[in-house]
């Protein structure tokens, strides 16, 4: 029974890789940066998961404090932790860089990369002394360099994250902690409500590309979570959303219809 720790995970990707590991037998640390929203996530668990495998405490991923805290008190109440997942991240409206806001900004670079850095340095720190441990990376758009216009802000903090998972590869070879980064593709989560309430007149057209090249939580997240937990390899990159999968969404699309936006 592995112990999982998913920063960020009270809703979306996370919510959902949280749902996956437990149904799959793990004991999964659920947190955000709100209390009550872990509590209400892990009380919506209680009649569907045994109450060992379950539990929950808040963190905010751009307080040191806070996330050495979430390792100690995961420590002490499951006695080991076997993957750590830096999910915890913040989006942006669609909108030209110049134009974003001072506390958007901020925000969004303290916790997509600052908060990536805290959760991989305590993460690291405490598997090096327990002697073994997974650490794996979220992904986003930017990650590898695409540019999308109106996404510069965090398109450059993914970028970040991207350059910290390589160079941690590098740093931990040969020692008993594995590095590894996720890529879910395109998942209707907030991101996509975001582009909506930005854009609404290019929604319809938008939202056909996502139709096409898109997937619910629930589709990607399982999938997800079956790589993690076989996974042996150090540096691995696992990627729901391949070329080839690509390619076959946009040659079929015209008799594979899909509507992932019914009342969206």
């Amino acid at each position: 029974m592995k112990t999982i720790v998913i920063t960020g995970s009270t809703k979306g990707i996370g919510l959902g890789l949280a749902e996956a590991f437990l149904a799959r037998g793990c004991r999964v640390v659920t947190s955000g940066r709100r209390q009550e929203d872990v509590d209400r996530v892990v009380e919506g668990y209680g009649d569907r998961y045994p109450a060992p495998q379950i539990y929950g405490k808040a963190c905010d991923v751009t307080r040191y404090d806070q996330v050495q805290d979430l390792w100690d008190a995961t420590k002490a109440h499951f006695g080991q932790v076997d993957i750590w997942i830096n999910n915890a991240g913040q989006a942006q409206m669609i909108e030209k860089f110049w134009a974003l806001p001072m506390d958007l900004m901020e925000s969004v670079v303290h916790t997509n990369i600052l908060g990536q850095m805290y959760g991989a340095k305590v993460a690291v720190t405490g598997m090096l002394d327990q002697g073994f441990g997974a650490l794996y990376f979220m992904e986003g758009k930017g990650s590898r360099g695409d540019v999308q216009v109106g996404m510069t802000l965090y398109s450059a903090t993914k970028r970040a994250g991207n350059y910290l998972f390589h160079a941690l590869v590098k740093e931990l070879e040969g020692s008993p902690v594995l590095v590894g980064s996720i890529s879910p593709g395109m998942v209707v989560t907030d991101l996509l409500t975001l582009q909506k309430e930005a854009d609404p007149d290019n929604w319809e057209r938008t939202k056909n590309i996502f139709n096409i090249l898109a997937d619910k939580v629930e589709t990607v997240t399982p999938w997800i979570a079956d790589r993690i937990l076989s996974n042996p390899e150090h540096g691995v990159q696992i990627r729901w959303l391949n070329r080839a999968k690509v390619m076959w969404r946009f040659l079929s699309a015209a008799w594979n219809k899909r509507d992932l936006f019914e009342g969206f």
